[in-house]
């Protein structure tokens, strides 16, 4: 039976935003996933699920590779390593998901490095203030720029839509959008001390592998959804990182970490997610064809086709569907 959008326009639209950018961490390659996702068919897989698709390319990001090499010594605040750039990006992508929201329509953001975050829920808190955030991660992306120690604004993200720390000041269009009760992590296991302590000051509720082994993803998510969403009538953004995933699932991705979500555990959140009909914003983020390496076709295959999955899973493909291809 096909879920009902309680926010979404009719005809339902998704909106593809396409960010091939790298500029939030130090490996090659993360900025080729969305070309990856989309050569894979990815907008006619969406169209086979009844959906109508808005994609007119990667243009935000036109330039930004070239300007990423010339600013590699010069764009640093600190330690943050390309704050300017990272900003300037974020702030296009907001605006982008910002108007589809506002038309009715699903941002669908493909990453991508997972700093772009700050750019996809700003805008989809924009357009649904009252809105809230399930971050599915092995790692917790909550660094301030005090606590950071690589200085890789990947890791950081959350810490810049709550508000928390030092704001730079090439960040001032960015209000904190978040508020602590209105987002829930699953899948985490890779966590900075500095990031638990700051967990626990802030009072964010986080699922951790421990929690998925310890309930079962199903009890996991239920869970997840009383804290942030207890009435069921709240928009839900879903931001996904693909190392969430046990790497036997995802392999090319810049963070791996062993013991992560099996495949299933990572579709149920997606079709869990879908069911509440709540759905109004979508982050694919860091898939990386260049890893583990340029010659592991396979590892390659499997990660984009996860990516493909996973996205038709948040928008209504399951196993008794009739709409989708194999």
């Amino acid at each position: 039976m096909e879920t009902k959008s309680r926010f979404l326009s009719e005809p339902k639209t998704v909106g593809i935003v396409g960010c091939p950018f790298r500029g939030g961490q130090l490996r090659a390659g993360v900025d080729q996933g969305p070309i990856y996702l989309v050569q894979a068919g990815l907008a006619e897989q969406i169209e086979d699920l009844g959906w109508k698709v808005k994609f007119d390319g990667h243009h935000l990001f036109e330039g930004v590779e070239r300007e990423l090499a010339l600013s590699r010594d010069e764009d640093v605040h600190g330690i943050v390593k390309n704050p300017k750039l990272v900003s300037r990006v974020c702030q296009a992508v907001s605006k982008s998901v910002e108007e589809h929201a506002k038309k009715g329509e699903l941002p669908l953001t493909l990453g991508g490095d997972h700093s772009l975050a700050v750019g996809t829920v700003s805008g989809i808190f924009s357009a649904y203030p009252d809105a809230c955030l399930i971050w599915c991660d092995a790692h917790a992306d909550i660094n301030t720029v005090e606590s950071t120690e690589s200085g890789n604004m990947h890791g950081m993200p959350v810490s810049f839509l709550l508000g928390i720390g030092s704001k730079l000041p090439m960040f001032d269009w960015l209000r904190p959008v978040l508020k602590p009760e209105r987002m829930v992590y699953i899948g985490l296991r890779d966590v900075d001390k500095a990031e638990k302590t700051i967990l626990k000051d802030h009072g964010i509720k986080a699922f951790s592998m421990h929690e998925v082994d310890k309930y079962g993803i199903g009890k996991v998510v239920e869970m997840a959804l009383d804290h942030v969403n207890p009435q069921r009538n709240l928009p839900i953004h879903l931001s996904f990182d693909v190392d969430a995933l046990d790497p036997s699932v995802a392999p090319s991705t810049g963070t791996p970490v062993r013991g992560g979500l099996t495949f299933r555990e990572g579709h149920y959140i997606c079709e869990a997610i879908c069911e509440t009909g709540l759905l109004v914003g979508l982050d694919i983020m860091e898939v990386n064809p260049s890893l583990p390496n340029i010659h592991d076709k396979m590892s390659v295959e499997q990660t984009v086709a996860i990516g493909c999955s996973l996205t038709r899973a948040s928008l209504g493909r399951n196993t008794l569907s009739c709409s989708g291809s194999r």
